[in-house]
């Protein structure tokens, strides 16, 4: 899963939060997925998911504060989409230390992960970068 610049929507921030978004999933399965002890991969793991629950909410944060600035029409469901990922991200992270980090469950998150990343930024969020080219491409 490797940054496109497809996935850009011609907001220099966002882009740049987005690229970084997906270097570190990539960089989490790639870890998930290789060859070796499981109890090695486990720390990579644990930082990830508190890279997700720290970034996600300042990611979006921001791409929310500049959805207002630019009065996007969609913004309510997108609050809506980014508040059922916190939520799903926060969950994930309870049932994987309850569950004392399989593998099994790892790889699902690894997985929702990818696909939700993907889906949101190359289909959701490129409606932002639609608008903002319709309206003559503002920037944060």
């Amino acid at each position: 899963m490797m940054w496109k610049d497809k996935y850009k929507i011609g907001v220099p921030t966002i882009d740049q939060q987005h690229e970084e978004l997906f270097n570190r999933v990539s960089a989490f399965i790639q870890k998930v997925n290789q060859e070796g002890d499981w109890e090695e991969k486990l720390e990579k793991v644990k930082e990830t998911m508190a890279f997700m629950q720290e970034y996600v909410v300042f990611h979006f944060d921001d791409e929310e504060k500049y959805q207002e600035k630019i009065n996007y029409p969609d913004l309510e469901n997108h609050k809506e989409a980014h508040k059922k990922f916190k939520q799903a991200v926060n969950n994930y992270a309870k049932r994987l230390e309850q569950e004392n980090y399989t593998q099994e469950l790892v790889q699902e998150f690894s997985g929702k992960l990818m696909a939700w990343l993907i889906m949101h930024v190359a289909a959701t969020d490129q409606k932002i970068g639609k608008y903002v080219q319709e309206r003559g491409g503002e920037e944060i």
